[in-house]
């Protein structure tokens, strides 16, 4: 009876040690395979430097501009201010209302402070004075925060006035929303989706497609094939790209006729714009195909490598000026920053392409980069 327990032991005993060296082998694994041991501890890294740095739910360093017809005291005070918030940049003065509308459409100011004439003395000896506030409201959200900041601090400008004033000082602030007078969160969310959808879609079915030919063989039967190899793998992501036009068609019907969209939109232009992204896309894929030699590898290098950058840096949930300086950098370097600015303008604010120049150069310079990168690193033999 006494040996028993002793018998029962040694299964046990053995168990454990099978256990241990299975660990063991697979620590030696990861720790052979630089790849795996890369995203192990790089990637909560970079999550955590993103999420604690750059997703931030304030809205720091907009940009405004002042309409100040005749200068007085309270003015510049109230002014000088919000400038000195860090919510704020003051990036200069307006002498017509017309011209708002011209810095909202260039993406130099977000808000608009308008001030009406006599307001240091209606606010001296009336006891009330009104202020203006126009937001650029194409992306609601921030419109609504920065709007409700400015409140808040003229409400500060207005309890320090009660000591100098003889009687309650009292200043109505009227806001104004331009773009999107109904707060619609569609609006903002209909550029950043087609954006991101483009972006996986053309990255991630492209470098499949192609890193699948390696994994069964038959990508030897397209390197000895009389015409140029490297025609053969852009060939094979003309369909993604007819797909991704498909796509952009797609949205659009859903957008007008679903969302309620406003219309006005240069649809051709639009069209134009989404098809030299999807170019990029399929460069990025290209380049993503030549670098991985699974499906798996590729598919999530095309998940979550493009995703969270995607994501973050394209301003579509969160101001690229709340980020530091070292991750705004970074953004310029991320393709959907510039598409999704090119479509809020043309789908939210009915710009053309005079508005979308720059952005426009970005990603077609993009594009030949890594077409240029595509090309380089492939590998015509096995």
């Amino acid at each position: 009876m006494a040996t028993e327990p002793h018998g029962d032991a040694e299964p046990s005993v053995k168990a454990v040690t099978m256990f241990a060296a299975f660990v063991l082998k697979e620590a030696k694994h990861v720790l052979r395979d630089r790849r795996s041991l890369l995203i192990l501890l790089g990637l909560p890294v970079v999550m955590m430097t993103l999420f604690g740095f750059a997703l931030s739910n304030e809205v720091k360093n907009s940009n405004f501009v002042v309409l100040d017809r005749t200068p007085d005291p309270a003015t510049i005070a109230l002014a000088d201010k919000i400038a000195e918030s860090k919510y704020f940049t003051r990036s200069g003065k307006v002498e017509r209302e017309e011209e708002i509308r011209q810095w909202f459409q260039r993406g130099d100011a977000r808000l608009a402070v308008v001030f009406p004439a006599r307001f240091d003395h209606d606010l001296r000896h009336l006891g009330r004075a009104q202020i203006r506030l126009i937001a650029d409201d194409s992306d609601p959200n921030t419109a609504s925060t920065v709007t409700n900041y400015a409140t808040a601090i003229v409400a500060q400008y207005q309890a320090e006035l009660q000591g100098a004033v003889v009687g309650p000082a009292a200043i109505q602030v009227e806001t104004r929303m331009l773009y999107n007078p109904q707060l619609k969160s569609s609006y903002m969310f209909v550029p950043g989706v087609m954006t991101l959808i483009l972006m996986l879609l053309g990255a991630m079915m492209t470098s499949v497609s192609i890193v699948r030919e390696k994994e069964r063989g038959t990508m030897e039967v397209l390197l000895v094939s009389p015409m140029n190899p490297l025609i053969l793998i852009i060939g094979k992501a003309v369909p993604y790209m007819v797909l991704c036009l498909v796509d952009v068609l797609i949205i659009l019907l859903l957008s007008y006729g679903l969302l309620d969209l406003p219309a006005g939109a240069n649809i051709p232009l639009l069209i134009a714009e989404s098809l030299l992204f999807i170019l990029t896309t399929l460069a990025l894929g290209l380049v993503i195909s030549n670098a991985v030699g699974q499906q798996q590898t590729a598919m999530f290098v095309s998940l979550v490598g493009l995703l969270m950058p995607s994501l973050v840096f394209s301003g579509f949930m969160f101001p690229i000026d709340n980020m530091p300086l070292p991750l705004q950098i970074i953004s310029y370097v991320v393709p959907t920053r510039w598409f999704y600015l090119i479509a809020s303008n043309v789908m939210i604010k009915h710009l053309g392409f005079t508005a979308i120049v720059r952005p426009t150069l970005v990603l077609g310079g993009m594009t030949l980069v890594l077409m240029m990168i595509a090309w380089r690193t492939f590998k015509q033999r096995l």
